[in-house]
């Protein structure tokens, strides 16, 4: 379940896309070609629940993938969490480097310094894509460099990561992919930025990554617009099992993805002396988009 924060307003009221997006690059021209026998392609999408902050920066070196090359039924995928703490941490399981079936690949991407918080309300963009070899995908190992940073209230801290670790792996289960065609898998990776970020007693902002996997074919989403702009509203989509969030773009749009299908609620937390409002009762379909009614906040 995801948690969220009330507040008063926002560091900067407006985080536009900026450059700063993802771009696939091809790793040695595999990712323009079509897969072949005993391969399969794998498309990596990025995408963020927001956090109070002005900016946060990762420095992205390397995506790879754990591919269990003697599985390839689902049926055989035993692999259980309870939560999306479990599954993301900075760790590594030595064994997959002795297990022969076990094979780690990368997926092509431009490296660099990017600032998550530009993708959110429907934004993403791609984080790796590249052709590997046939099997179960277990893991997503993604290496960060050593510029990694966040601002905020316009002041600029390092992020660090317990003991100096690099490497965010992610584990996932044969069924989290959506196979959109022939041996073309793909899922997104949900960034929850406040959970991820730890504030010590020292002042020292702390990475402890959180990620959110989901598929647009199987999970739903929520859009649609809040005004005015200056009550800086929170959006907050949430029923008994699952609870998420959105800061609204400068002309009042959001969008909250990856839901399971059911039936929500959401709550607008307004500042600036405007009223709270909450809608009841929205039904959200797999592979659907539930669109609410503008919603303009009142004194």
């Amino acid at each position: 379940m995801k948690t969220y924060l009330r507040t008063t307003g926002w560091g900067l009221a407006a985080l536009v896309l900026l450059a700063f997006a993802f771009h696939a690059c091809q790793k040695d021209n595999s990712a323009s070609m079509s897969p072949g026998a005993g391969q399969q392609r794998l498309s990596v999408y990025f995408a963020d629940d927001p956090g109070y902050f002005d900016n946060v920066f990762l420095d992205i070196r390397k995506v790879e993938v754990l591919v269990d090359t003697c599985t390839t039924d689902a049926d055989d995928d035993n692999d259980r969490w309870d939560n999306d703490y479990e599954r993301c941490g900075w760790w590594e399981d030595h064994h997959d480097d002795k297990d022969h079936c076990d094979v780690w690949d990368s997926l092509g991407i431009r490296a660099g310094v990017y600032d998550v918080l530009s993708l959110r309300n429907g934004a993403d963009t791609v984080l790796g894509d590249g052709i590997v070899p046939e099997g179960k995908v277990k893991k997503i190992r993604i290496t960060l460099g050593d510029n990694n940073y966040l601002v905020k209230d316009s002041t600029t801290y390092p992020l660090k990561s317990p003991s100096g670790q690099v490497k965010i792996v992610i584990q996932v289960r044969h069924d989290e992919w959506e196979e959109f065609s022939d041996k073309n898998f793909r899922l997104w990776l949900d960034f929850d930025i406040d959970r991820s970020i730890i504030q010590t007693r020292q002042g020292q902002f702390i990475l402890r990554p959180v990620l959110h996997v989901f598929t647009l074919k199987q999970t739903g989403s929520i859009s649609g617009r809040v005004t005015p702009r200056d009550a800086f509203p929170v959006i907050t989509v949430y029923n008994d099992k699952d609870t998420s969030y959105a800061l609204p773009w400068i002309d009042g749009q959001y969008k909250v993805r990856g839901l399971k299908a059911g039936t929500y609620n959401l709550f607008v937390n307004a500042s600036n002396g405007y009223k709270d409002t909450t809608i009841t009762g929205i039904v959200v379909k797999r592979g659907d988009n539930t669109k609410v009614g503008d919603i303009k906040l009142r004194k």
